[in-house]
Protein backbone atom coordinates (compact mmCIF):
# COMPACT_ATOMS: atom_id res chain seq x y z
CA UNK A 1 0.00 0.00 0.00
CA UNK A 2 1.11 3.46 -1.24
CA UNK A 3 2.12 6.14 1.66
CA UNK A 4 -0.68 8.79 1.71
CA UNK A 5 1.40 10.89 0.47
CA UNK A 6 2.63 8.92 -2.68
CA UNK A 7 -0.66 8.19 -3.08
CA UNK A 8 -1.90 11.45 -3.57
CA UNK A 9 1.20 12.17 -5.97
CA UNK A 10 -0.15 9.27 -8.50
CA UNK A 11 -3.72 10.88 -7.86
CA UNK A 12 -2.68 14.50 -8.94
CA UNK A 13 0.10 12.61 -11.63
CA UNK A 14 -2.80 10.11 -12.94
CA UNK A 15 -0.54 7.20 -12.69
CA UNK A 16 -2.46 4.67 -10.47
CA UNK A 17 -3.33 5.62 -6.81
CA UNK A 18 -4.08 2.26 -5.28
CA UNK A 19 -7.20 3.98 -3.20
CA UNK A 20 -8.58 7.74 -3.26
CA UNK A 21 -7.44 9.90 -1.44
CA UNK A 22 -9.06 10.97 1.88
CA UNK A 23 -9.72 14.31 2.35
CA UNK A 24 -6.71 15.96 3.71
CA UNK A 25 -5.05 12.86 5.02
CA UNK A 26 -1.74 13.42 2.79
CA UNK A 27 -0.96 17.00 3.97
CA UNK A 28 0.54 18.85 7.04
CA UNK A 29 -0.54 22.47 6.84
CA UNK A 30 2.28 24.49 8.27
CA UNK A 31 2.93 27.97 8.74
CA UNK A 32 5.92 30.61 8.53
CA UNK A 33 6.83 33.52 11.17
CA UNK A 34 4.17 35.88 8.96
CA UNK A 35 1.40 34.10 11.19
CA UNK A 36 3.43 35.30 14.66
CA UNK A 37 2.93 39.06 13.10
CA UNK A 38 -0.69 39.05 11.73
CA UNK A 39 -3.39 38.52 14.43
CA UNK A 40 -6.33 36.46 13.58
CA UNK A 41 -9.85 36.67 15.44
CA UNK A 42 -10.34 33.85 17.03
CA UNK A 43 -13.92 31.92 17.12
CA UNK A 44 -16.21 33.56 19.27
CA UNK A 45 -13.89 36.11 20.49
CA UNK A 46 -13.66 40.01 19.86
CA UNK A 47 -12.98 41.84 16.82
CA UNK A 48 -9.15 42.10 15.82
CA UNK A 49 -6.79 44.50 13.60
CA UNK A 50 -4.11 42.37 11.80
CA UNK A 51 -1.34 43.62 10.36
CA UNK A 52 -3.09 44.98 7.07
CA UNK A 53 -4.70 47.31 9.51
CA UNK A 54 -8.12 44.86 8.16
CA UNK A 55 -10.71 44.30 11.10
CA UNK A 56 -11.96 40.76 11.90
CA UNK A 57 -14.44 38.75 13.54
CA UNK A 58 -15.13 35.45 13.86
CA UNK A 59 -18.68 34.51 14.92
CA UNK A 60 -19.54 31.35 16.28
CA UNK A 61 -20.69 28.58 13.76
CA UNK A 62 -18.78 29.78 10.70
CA UNK A 63 -16.26 28.55 9.23
CA UNK A 64 -13.66 31.52 9.78
CA UNK A 65 -13.22 34.90 10.58
CA UNK A 66 -14.30 37.89 8.40
CA UNK A 67 -13.37 41.57 7.40
CA UNK A 68 -16.06 43.97 9.56
CA UNK A 69 -17.08 46.22 6.49
CA UNK A 70 -18.84 48.72 8.69
CA UNK A 71 -18.06 52.51 7.20
CA UNK A 72 -15.90 53.37 10.26
CA UNK A 73 -13.67 50.26 9.90
CA UNK A 74 -13.13 49.80 5.90
CA UNK A 75 -9.76 50.41 5.64
CA UNK A 76 -9.49 52.11 2.17
CA UNK A 77 -11.81 54.99 2.52
CA UNK A 78 -10.86 56.86 -0.83
CA UNK A 79 -9.48 54.90 -4.09
CA UNK A 80 -7.28 56.97 -5.67
CA UNK A 81 -5.24 57.52 -2.65
CA UNK A 82 -5.57 54.08 -1.54
CA UNK A 83 -1.53 54.08 -0.87
CA UNK A 84 -2.53 56.42 2.26
CA UNK A 85 -4.19 53.25 4.10
CA UNK A 86 -2.69 50.28 2.99
CA UNK A 87 1.25 49.48 4.30
CA UNK A 88 2.54 46.50 3.34
CA UNK A 89 3.34 44.42 6.86
CA UNK A 90 7.35 43.82 6.67
CA UNK A 91 8.48 40.27 6.07
CA UNK A 92 11.88 40.76 7.60
CA UNK A 93 12.03 37.82 10.33
CA UNK A 94 14.81 36.84 13.28
CA UNK A 95 16.84 33.69 12.80
CA UNK A 96 14.93 32.40 15.55
CA UNK A 97 11.38 33.19 14.22
CA UNK A 98 12.29 30.81 11.35
CA UNK A 99 13.92 28.38 13.41
CA UNK A 100 10.81 27.78 15.93
CA UNK A 101 8.89 26.88 12.36
CA UNK A 102 11.90 24.66 10.81
CA UNK A 103 11.68 22.64 14.06
CA UNK A 104 7.64 22.29 12.71
CA UNK A 105 8.56 21.33 9.48
CA UNK A 106 11.07 19.08 10.48
CA UNK A 107 8.98 17.03 12.40
CA UNK A 108 6.64 16.25 9.82
CA UNK A 109 7.29 12.55 8.33
CA UNK A 110 8.14 13.43 4.97
CA UNK A 111 7.70 9.80 3.76
CA UNK A 112 3.97 9.94 4.72
CA UNK A 113 2.62 13.50 4.23
CA UNK A 114 3.49 16.87 2.25
CA UNK A 115 4.57 19.17 4.39
CA UNK A 116 2.38 22.16 3.21
CA UNK A 117 2.85 25.92 3.69
CA UNK A 118 -0.59 27.25 4.80
CA UNK A 119 -1.20 30.89 3.08
CA UNK A 120 -4.40 33.39 3.85
CA UNK A 121 -5.52 35.40 2.06
CA UNK A 122 -5.11 35.61 -1.30
CA UNK A 123 -5.21 38.69 -3.71
CA UNK A 124 -8.90 39.06 -4.61
CA UNK A 125 -9.79 38.41 -0.86
CA UNK A 126 -7.21 41.21 0.14
CA UNK A 127 -8.68 43.12 -2.12
CA UNK A 128 -12.04 43.21 -1.06
CA UNK A 129 -10.64 42.65 2.88
CA UNK A 130 -9.39 45.97 2.11
CA UNK A 131 -12.21 47.89 0.12
CA UNK A 132 -15.45 45.31 1.31
CA UNK A 133 -16.56 43.62 -1.28
CA UNK A 134 -19.51 45.46 -2.68
CA UNK A 135 -17.04 48.76 -3.21
CA UNK A 136 -14.48 46.56 -4.49
CA UNK A 137 -15.78 44.90 -7.48
CA UNK A 138 -17.23 48.48 -8.99
CA UNK A 139 -14.17 49.50 -8.56
CA UNK A 140 -12.40 46.52 -10.48
CA UNK A 141 -14.67 48.62 -13.30
CA UNK A 142 -14.33 52.21 -12.27
CA UNK A 143 -10.93 52.59 -11.29
CA UNK A 144 -8.84 49.83 -12.58
CA UNK A 145 -5.61 51.52 -12.46
CA UNK A 146 -5.64 51.68 -9.04
CA UNK A 147 -6.44 48.14 -8.44
CA UNK A 148 -4.08 47.44 -10.63
CA UNK A 149 -1.37 49.08 -8.86
CA UNK A 150 -2.55 47.56 -5.66
CA UNK A 151 -2.49 43.73 -6.94
CA UNK A 152 0.87 45.16 -8.05
CA UNK A 153 1.99 45.16 -4.59
CA UNK A 154 -0.07 42.63 -3.08
CA UNK A 155 2.01 40.24 -5.93
CA UNK A 156 5.46 41.38 -4.79
CA UNK A 157 4.70 41.24 -1.35
CA UNK A 158 3.61 37.50 -2.05
CA UNK A 159 6.73 37.39 -3.97
CA UNK A 160 8.88 38.46 -0.86
CA UNK A 161 7.31 36.16 1.41
CA UNK A 162 7.74 32.93 -0.99
CA UNK A 163 11.13 33.68 -0.97
CA UNK A 164 11.06 33.69 2.46
CA UNK A 165 9.58 30.45 2.90
CA UNK A 166 11.41 28.75 0.28
CA UNK A 167 14.64 29.42 1.35
CA UNK A 168 13.84 28.92 4.94
CA UNK A 169 11.00 26.26 5.54
CA UNK A 170 11.78 24.42 2.16
CA UNK A 171 7.88 22.69 1.78
CA UNK A 172 6.95 20.47 -0.79
CA UNK A 173 3.15 22.15 -1.60
CA UNK A 174 1.60 25.03 -1.13
CA UNK A 175 -1.74 25.51 0.04
CA UNK A 176 -3.65 28.77 -0.71
CA UNK A 177 -6.43 30.34 -0.59
CA UNK A 178 -8.07 32.58 -2.32
CA UNK A 179 -12.02 32.37 -3.09
CA UNK A 180 -12.79 33.51 -6.92
CA UNK A 181 -17.00 32.99 -7.14
CA UNK A 182 -20.00 32.53 -4.83
CA UNK A 183 -21.92 29.19 -5.64
CA UNK A 184 -23.06 29.37 -9.16
CA UNK A 185 -20.80 31.92 -10.88
CA UNK A 186 -17.34 33.74 -10.16
CA UNK A 187 -17.08 37.11 -9.14
CA UNK A 188 -15.46 38.64 -12.09
CA UNK A 189 -15.90 37.01 -15.48
CA UNK A 190 -12.82 35.40 -16.83
CA UNK A 191 -11.32 38.16 -19.42
CA UNK A 192 -11.71 40.63 -16.29
CA UNK A 193 -10.12 37.68 -13.80
CA UNK A 194 -7.16 37.52 -16.71
CA UNK A 195 -6.91 41.55 -16.84
CA UNK A 196 -6.05 41.52 -13.27
CA UNK A 197 -5.06 37.95 -11.36
CA UNK A 198 -3.78 35.96 -14.22
CA UNK A 199 -0.20 37.31 -14.37
CA UNK A 200 -0.10 37.73 -10.80
CA UNK A 201 -0.55 34.33 -10.08
CA UNK A 202 1.81 32.94 -12.64
CA UNK A 203 4.57 35.21 -11.04
CA UNK A 204 3.75 33.73 -7.12
CA UNK A 205 3.20 29.99 -8.68
CA UNK A 206 5.79 30.16 -10.91
CA UNK A 207 8.54 31.12 -8.15
CA UNK A 208 7.38 28.44 -5.87
CA UNK A 209 7.52 25.91 -8.47
CA UNK A 210 11.03 26.67 -9.50
CA UNK A 211 11.85 26.41 -5.55
CA UNK A 212 11.56 23.37 -5.23
CA UNK A 213 7.51 23.24 -4.41
CA UNK A 214 6.23 20.00 -6.15
CA UNK A 215 2.36 20.75 -6.25
CA UNK A 216 0.43 24.05 -5.27
CA UNK A 217 -3.21 23.78 -3.74
CA UNK A 218 -5.45 26.61 -4.09
CA UNK A 219 -8.42 26.57 -2.29
CA UNK A 220 -11.55 28.55 -3.85
CA UNK A 221 -14.81 26.75 -2.10
CA UNK A 222 -17.04 28.25 -4.68
CA UNK A 223 -18.28 27.91 -8.36
CA UNK A 224 -14.98 28.39 -10.33
CA UNK A 225 -15.55 26.24 -13.36
CA UNK A 226 -14.81 28.87 -15.62
CA UNK A 227 -11.77 29.72 -14.32
CA UNK A 228 -10.42 26.16 -14.41
CA UNK A 229 -7.81 27.03 -17.52
CA UNK A 230 -6.54 29.73 -15.82
CA UNK A 231 -6.07 27.70 -13.30
CA UNK A 232 -3.85 25.40 -15.53
CA UNK A 233 -1.64 28.49 -16.81
CA UNK A 234 -1.14 29.63 -13.29
CA UNK A 235 0.37 26.43 -12.01
CA UNK A 236 -2.33 25.30 -9.95
CA UNK A 237 -1.59 21.26 -9.35
CA UNK A 238 -5.14 21.19 -7.01
CA UNK A 239 -7.88 23.27 -6.76
CA UNK A 240 -9.50 22.31 -3.55
CA UNK A 241 -13.15 23.17 -2.15
CA UNK A 242 -14.64 22.73 -5.76
CA UNK A 243 -18.78 22.78 -4.86
CA UNK A 244 -21.03 20.35 -6.28
CA UNK A 245 -22.33 23.42 -8.42
CA UNK A 246 -19.12 22.96 -10.74
CA UNK A 247 -20.46 19.49 -11.87
CA UNK A 248 -17.41 18.08 -10.63
CA UNK A 249 -18.04 15.35 -13.03
CA UNK A 250 -17.34 16.77 -16.06
CA UNK A 251 -14.82 18.86 -14.70
CA UNK A 252 -12.92 15.85 -14.36
CA UNK A 253 -13.14 14.25 -17.66
CA UNK A 254 -12.43 17.12 -19.15
CA UNK A 255 -9.70 18.18 -17.76
CA UNK A 256 -8.69 15.67 -14.58
CA UNK A 257 -5.25 14.53 -16.20
CA UNK A 258 -4.19 18.54 -16.37
CA UNK A 259 -5.61 19.32 -12.89
CA UNK A 260 -6.93 17.58 -9.62
CA UNK A 261 -10.36 18.53 -8.17
CA UNK A 262 -10.39 18.14 -4.35
CA UNK A 263 -13.73 18.16 -3.00
CA UNK A 264 -17.84 17.51 -4.21
CA UNK A 265 -18.91 17.53 -0.91
CA UNK A 266 -20.23 20.68 0.06
CA UNK A 267 -20.47 22.09 3.77
CA UNK A 268 -24.31 22.32 3.44
CA UNK A 269 -24.20 18.71 3.05
CA UNK A 270 -23.29 17.88 6.18
CA UNK A 271 -22.06 20.31 8.15
CA UNK A 272 -25.27 21.21 9.84
CA UNK A 273 -26.92 21.27 13.53
CA UNK A 274 -28.42 18.13 14.00
CA UNK A 275 -25.99 15.99 10.77
CA UNK A 276 -25.95 12.50 11.56
CA UNK A 277 -22.84 10.15 10.80
CA UNK A 278 -25.33 8.33 8.27
CA UNK A 279 -25.93 12.05 6.66
CA UNK A 280 -21.94 11.98 6.32
CA UNK A 281 -21.80 8.23 5.23
CA UNK A 282 -23.91 9.21 2.40
CA UNK A 283 -22.62 12.73 1.29
CA UNK A 284 -18.98 10.58 0.91
CA UNK A 285 -20.43 7.77 -1.33
CA UNK A 286 -22.46 9.74 -3.21
CA UNK A 287 -19.56 12.15 -4.73
CA UNK A 288 -17.29 9.46 -5.42
CA UNK A 289 -19.72 7.67 -7.29
CA UNK A 290 -21.08 10.65 -9.19
CA UNK A 291 -16.94 11.60 -9.87
CA UNK A 292 -16.42 7.56 -10.19
CA UNK A 293 -12.25 7.67 -10.63
CA UNK A 294 -9.73 7.86 -8.08
CA UNK A 295 -7.22 9.66 -10.62
CA UNK A 296 -7.93 13.66 -10.71
CA UNK A 297 -10.48 13.75 -8.06
CA UNK A 298 -10.19 13.71 -4.10
CA UNK A 299 -13.28 13.49 -2.08
CA UNK A 300 -13.10 16.38 0.47
CA UNK A 301 -15.55 18.21 2.17
CA UNK A 302 -15.50 21.74 0.89
CA UNK A 303 -14.06 23.76 3.67
CA UNK A 304 -10.26 25.05 3.63
CA UNK A 305 -8.68 22.92 6.19
CA UNK A 306 -9.28 19.40 7.74
CA UNK A 307 -11.96 19.74 9.97
CA UNK A 308 -15.82 21.40 9.59
CA UNK A 309 -17.92 23.99 11.40
CA UNK A 310 -20.00 21.32 13.78
CA UNK A 311 -17.56 18.89 15.45
CA UNK A 312 -17.45 15.31 14.40
CA UNK A 313 -19.06 15.36 10.40
CA UNK A 314 -15.23 15.81 8.85
CA UNK A 315 -14.46 12.23 10.70
CA UNK A 316 -17.21 10.72 9.83
CA UNK A 317 -16.41 11.89 6.37
CA UNK A 318 -12.98 10.20 6.36
CA UNK A 319 -14.45 7.01 7.99
CA UNK A 320 -16.27 6.60 5.27
CA UNK A 321 -13.78 7.26 2.55
CA UNK A 322 -11.78 4.72 4.66
CA UNK A 323 -14.80 1.63 4.35
CA UNK A 324 -15.22 2.60 0.77
CA UNK A 325 -11.88 2.09 -0.13
CA UNK A 326 -11.36 -1.20 1.85
CA UNK A 327 -14.48 -2.42 0.40
CA UNK A 328 -13.57 -1.59 -3.17
CA UNK A 329 -9.60 -1.47 -3.25
CA UNK A 330 -8.75 -3.42 -0.47
CA UNK A 331 -6.29 -3.65 2.46
CA UNK A 332 -7.17 -2.44 6.43
CA UNK A 333 -7.53 0.26 8.36
CA UNK A 334 -4.80 -0.84 10.35
CA UNK A 335 -2.73 -0.52 6.93
CA UNK A 336 -4.37 2.66 5.61
CA UNK A 337 -3.73 4.30 9.20
CA UNK A 338 -0.27 2.78 9.06
CA UNK A 339 0.30 5.01 5.73
CA UNK A 340 -0.27 8.23 7.04
CA UNK A 341 0.70 10.54 9.81
CA UNK A 342 -2.14 11.25 12.68
CA UNK A 343 -4.53 13.92 11.28
CA UNK A 344 -4.70 17.03 13.34
CA UNK A 345 -8.37 19.10 12.79
CA UNK A 346 -7.41 22.69 11.80
CA UNK A 347 -11.66 24.36 12.76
Amino acid sequence: MFTAKENMRRAIRNEGPDRLVNQYEAMKLLFHPFMFHNPMAQKGGPEVVNAWGVTNFFPDNVPGGFPVHTPDKILVKDIEHWQDYVHAPSLKFTDEEWGMFQGMYAAVDGEKAFKASFIAPGMFEQVHHFCSIDQALMYYMTNPDEIHDMIKMLTDWELELAEGICSHLHPDMIFHHDDWGGEINSFLRPSMFDDFFLDAYKQVYGYYHDHGVEFIVHHSDSYAANLVPEMIEMGIDVWQGCMHSNNVPELVKKYGKQITFMGEIDNKFVDFDGWTPEVCHKAAVDAIERVGTKEGFIPCITQGGPGSVYPGTYMEISKAIDKYNIEHFGGTQEEIDAARIPEEIMF
